[in-house]
Parts: structure tokens; sequence; C-alpha cells
């Protein structure tokens, strides 16, 4: 058995996820101060994923894999965005281990599967475990992620909704940002969004 703990780190409240289960934790997008978070919940760190190269979400990826000794996966396009010290973060892409879309990562019989959805980055993705989608900056309760920053794409975003019309139904939503939800109550807007992105 497992549970999902969360909780919002930093100035942008991103969503730190740590997936406990008895024979070790996996954590999902280690933002600003999630550290702290990470000690009070887990005495053993599997590994860390990121759902995307954004800071606010990979803040502390170097302390919590040197706490830990835990190794980093990140999607491969965005491990350019692990090394810029411009923000004040400790750089990580020295210790990214680059996913491909559709790839599996299995710890300890955990299985995590990577899914590629450009365009809030070039490596954007959502991670899919047991009934959950672990959704980053794609997805989230009655919205999606932007696609007017530096390195977004805007007909990138446009496929990768196109393509989330075959997520499965009945699988939740663990965001990056806000409320948790679920893909049957978010695809019915997706055209709606197609259609709003294209007339921007």
């Amino acid at each position: 058995m497992y549970e999902i703990l969360v909780r919002p780190c930093g100035d942008y409240a991103t969503n730190c996820y740590i997936v406990k289960h008895e024979l070790g934790d996996i954590v999902i997008d280690p933002g600003k101060g999630a550290l702290s978070f990470i000690k009070e919940n887990s005495n053993k760190v599997l590994a860390i994923l990121n759902t995307h190269g954004h800071h606010d979400h990979i803040w502390d990826n170097k302390l919590v894999a040197q706490e830990f000794n835990a190794p980093l996966y990140t999607p491969k396009d965005d491990i350019f965005m692990l090394k810029n010290p411009f923000y004040g973060f400790l750089p990580s892409d020295d210790i990214a281990i680059a996913v491909e879309d559709k790839e599996e990562l299995v710890f300890n019989g955990l299985k995590f599967t990577f899914h590629h959805f450009a365009g809030h980055t070039p490596g954007c993705s959502m991670i899919e475990f047991d009934d959950v989608y672990f959704s980053g900056d794609f997805l989230f309760e009655r919205s999606i992620g932007r696609w007017d920053f530096e390195f977004s794409n805007a007909d990138d975003m446009v496929n990768s909704l196109e393509k989330a019309k075959n997520l499965k139904d009945d699988f939740y939503l663990l965001p990056g940002h806000g409320n948790q939800t679920k893909v049957s109550l978010e695809k019915p807007h997706f055209d709606s969004w197609i259609r709003y992105i294209k007339q921007c």
C-alpha cells in the first residue's frame, strides 16, 4: 500500500508530492523549501522526478538528492533549464538523468511512466502512477499551463491537448498548483482551450 502526501512550496505554491511506500518513497517536483517537508515525512527517498524544468518545480532538486543520495530524473528536453543559476537555485543539470517519452521507471516495484506533453516547456510531461497522473503545469483544475513563457510553444500546446483526449477518463490529475481533479472533468474543456489558443 502507498499514500500520497502533498505540500505547496515556495512563492508560487508549487505542489511537491511524496509517494510513500513501506519500501521507500518517491519525490515529485521538489520546489523551494521542499526539503524540510520531505525530511519531515521520509527517511528513504528512492528517486526524485521532475514533471518539467521550471525553477519553482526543481528548486530543491540538488538539496534533496544530496540529503538522501537519491537519483534525479528529468524530461530530456528540459534538462537545460536545470542549469540556469539566475534564480538562485543550485543547478542540478549535472546530476539529472534524461527521461524519454513513454519511458517507464520502476523503484522497488513502484512503476512511474513519463508522458510527454510539450507546450508549457519543451519537455513538459505528466507522470503516470497507478490511477494517477502527476500533471505538473500541463493540466490543472479547469485550466491548463501557460504557453506564452520563454521556451513555451502554442502549437505544441494545441498538439498536446489533442493528444490528451486519449488520456484515461477515470484517472486522477494531481497538478503542479492547486487542487486535484479528474481527467473526465477536464476533457470537456480541451476543445475550448484549443480554439482559444489558436485565436491568440
